[in-house]
């Protein structure tokens, strides 16, 4: 099988600011149960994803392309850019904010534990 990913556009995601366009390369049910996304995300320059939690969950991102700040389960405040990997285990918070002025990519994958 071959397929388009599923593109969508999320304003003001879990209270951040601005705009992310989210290209779903898995649907949940395509993930059998083990998770609910699977999707490369572009950030527009000066756009966040609001600090919170994962229950029963673990998200993992890849920066592809772009620089911004990752905010930690501690609120430590991170750099990252081209193949850092970020890790939110399961139970902790976490932000993220493309501080730039250019577009930020990444890959997303929340996965049950």
């Amino acid at each position: 099988m071959v397929r388009k990913a599923e593109i969508k556009t999320a304003e003001n995601l879990r209270g951040g600011v601005g705009k992310l366009e989210m290209h779903h390369i898995l649907k949940p049910e395509e993930l059998n149960g083990h998770g609910r996304l699977y999707a490369l995300i572009k950030m527009e320059p000066h756009s966040s994803i609001g600090y919170h939690e994962h229950l029963g969950e673990t998200e993992p991102y890849y920066i592809v392309s772009g620089h911004g700040t990752f905010i930690d389960h501690d609120q430590t405040r991170i750099p990252v850019g081209p193949d850092d990997v970020c890790l939110i285990a399961c139970g902790q918070s976490h932000g993220f904010e493309n501080d730039s002025d250019e577009e930020l990519v990444m890959m997303a994958l929340v996965y049950n534990e």
